[in-house]
């Protein structure tokens, strides 16, 4: 099996992840375009880690604009295996409260300004994401919240808009009939590309605020949300810690093959490949393509 590197993508309010043994902030180039920051590089209990601020230090890059292809595949290129994806979010259930952690197992992309695939005219693939959580990896980290004592809820749908308002009443009120449970900005197209990297991918989904449908709560604003956020961003730093404790230092076989999503997606035959885009898929898809 080959030697396992924990990817942690910070959402709002998780900016850094402090603790890393021989830390280092490093620039990692790809072919399409900057990522949102440097990447972190370090250690948490032996395990290789790397950490990368979603929004940039700061919070400088609104969900539209932070470039997706590019987080994902400098992640991929600094070996990661499994990506751990830290959000914010709104909830639609009156148990899924301000401080809940929930780890979603379905999504709804309702974005439509955001580039979705590394793939395209040259070099077409369709992965499979019927089920676009990677189980095992959600089991791990969800046996780190409960050893740690926090309000996790296993399972739920994960509406995706596209901001960078805040939903509508009407909005809203559709979307919890529709029975999603949260609702946030950033993670499409994010677990697409996770899934044509072929990394196993995990959402914590972090509640803030009932979204605006909940008659006792109003309008969603930014000052109560922050104060949540920075609530949170604690927890989450622990959390991530107790993943790292007990994550295996091997990497362990995806269960619904999240790892080997390529094998069978890419239709467009060598001798009709685009060389130009076969290049810049060299950490995305090189396993499948050979030595470039």
């Amino acid at each position: 099996m080959a030697k396992a590197k924990l990817g942690i993508i910070g959402g709002s309010g998780v900016y850094d992840l402090p603790g890393l043994k021989n830390p280092r902030w490093e620039h990692v180039p790809t072919p399409w375009g900057e990522p949102s920051d440097q990447l972190h590089f370090g250690e948490l209990d032996g395990l290789e880690m790397v950490f990368l601020p979603r929004h940039g230090r700061g919070h400088r890059i609104p969900p539209t604009e932070i470039n997706y292809r590019a987080n994902i595949d400098a992640l991929k290129r600094a070996g990661c295996t499994d990506v751990v994806s830290i959000s914010a979010v709104g909830s639609f259930r009156e148990e899924l409260s301000p401080g809940t952690f929930v780890l979603v197992d379905q999504f709804i992309d309702r974005t439509f300004a955001r580039q979705k695939s590394f793939f395209g005219t040259g070099c077409v693939a369709h992965v499979a994401f019927a089920h676009p959580v990677s189980p095992g990896l959600a089991d791990k980290v969800e046996a780190a919240a409960r050893a740690e004592d926090m309000p996790v809820r296993r399972g739920g749908t994960y509406l995706v808009m596209e901001g960078p308002q805040f939903s509508t009443l009407a909005e809203s009120l559709l979307y919890k009939s529709w029975g999603c449970d949260v609702i946030g900005m950033t993670n499409m197209p994010e677990a697409k590309l996770a899934r044509e990297a072929e990394l196993c991918y995990c959402t914590v989904a972090m509640v803030t605020d009932y979204d605006c449908w909940h008659p006792d709560h109003g309008d969603v604003d930014v000052p109560s949300i922050l104060k949540i956020v920075a609530e949170n961003a604690d927890k989450a730093r622990r959390l991530v810690r107790r993943v790292a404790t007990d994550f295996p230092r091997e990497h362990e076989p995806c269960p619904i093959g999240s790892d080997s999503s390529l094998d069978t997606a890419i239709i467009t035959q060598p001798g009709d490949r685009d060389p130009a885009l076969v290049a810049k898929l060299d950490a995305v898809a090189g396993r499948v393509f050979g030595a470039l």
